[in-house]
C-alpha cells in the first residue's frame, strides 16, 4: 500500500532550497575521469533487463568504469518496501528510482536502473528530471514478445497472475506502454545476450 501523501509537503517545499557544493559535475569528470549517466532498462518481466545489466555492469567495473545497478526488485526490499503494483505505487516506485538514479549519476557513476516502469508518462518525468539536471539518459527498451516472456517465467509470476494469485500484474492485468523513440532497442528474442551487451557498452563508451 502507498504512502498517504504529507497534507505540508507543498508548503514545505517551498521552504527548503538545493544546496549548491563547492566541486560540480564536470569537477568530478574532469578529476576523476568519472562522466555520470543514467541506462534506464524497460520491459516487460521476464525480457532480460536485470541479465543485461548484470553483464554490463561487470564489463564495465573490469574496465575500469565506476558503474551501478538499480534493480527495481531490490529497492523493493527497502527504499520501496511500502508500495504495491497500482498504477500509482508502480509511478512511485519508478520516480524513487528515478532521484537515486540521478543521484548517483551526478556523482559520475554509470547507473544500469532495470525496471518494467510500463508507462510511458513515469518514464517521461524520468527524462525530463535528467534534463533538469544536465545528466544523460538513455532509454533501452529490452523488447520480447509475451509470449516470450512467459516461457522464461523462472519465477512463475505469470502463471500465479494468470491464475488470480497476482493482481495488478504487467502483461496479465496492467498494459505495457511500450517507448515510442529509446535511444537503444534490444530484442531479446532475436538477439544474443552479448550482442545486447556490446550494444550497451558501445552507447556507455560515446557518451
Amino acid at each position: 500500500m502507498a504512502v498517504e501523501p504529507d497534507a505540508n509537503n507543498a508548503r514545505n517545499a517551498a521552504n527548503i532550497g538545493w544546496e549548491v557544493g563547492a566541486v560540480t559535475r564536470a569537477d568530478r569528470a574532469n578529476k576523476l575521469q568519472m562522466r555520470g549517466a543514467t541506462f534506464w532498462f524497460t520491459g516487460l518481466s521476464g525480457a532480460g533487463k536485470s541479465t543485461i545489466a548484470v553483464e554490463v555492469e561487470r564489463r564495465l567495473i573490469a574496465e575500469g568504469t565506476a558503474a551501478y545497478r538499480v534493480d527495481g526488485d531490490n529497492l523493493r526490499h527497502g527504499l520501496c518496501r511500502d508500495l504495491g503494483f497500482s498504477p500509482a505505487d508502480r509511478a512511485q516506485n519508478v520516480a524513487r528510482a528515478g532521484e537515486v538514479a540521478c543521484l548517483l549519476a551526478d556523482a559520475g557513476l554509470v547507473v544500469l536502473a532495470s525496471l518494467v516502469s510500463p508507462f510511458r508518462a513515469d518514464r517521461d518525468r524520468l527524462r525530463a528530471l535528467h534534463a533538469s539536471r544536465g545528466i544523460p539518459f538513455v532509454e533501452v527498451h529490452v523488447a520480447v514478445p509475451l509470449k516470450v516472456a512467459e516461457q522464461r517465467d523462472t519465477k512463475g509470476l505469470y502463471r500465479r497472475a494468470r491464475a488470480g494469485e497476482l493482481q495488478d500484474f504487467t502483461g496479465v492485468q496492467q498494459p505495457y506502454e511500450e517507448p515510442i523513440a529509446p535511444e537503444l532497442l534490444l530484442e531479446t528474442a532475436t538477439t544474443s545476450l552479448e550482442q545486447c551487451v556490446e550494444q550497451v557498452l558501445a552507447r556507455v563508451r560515446a557518451l
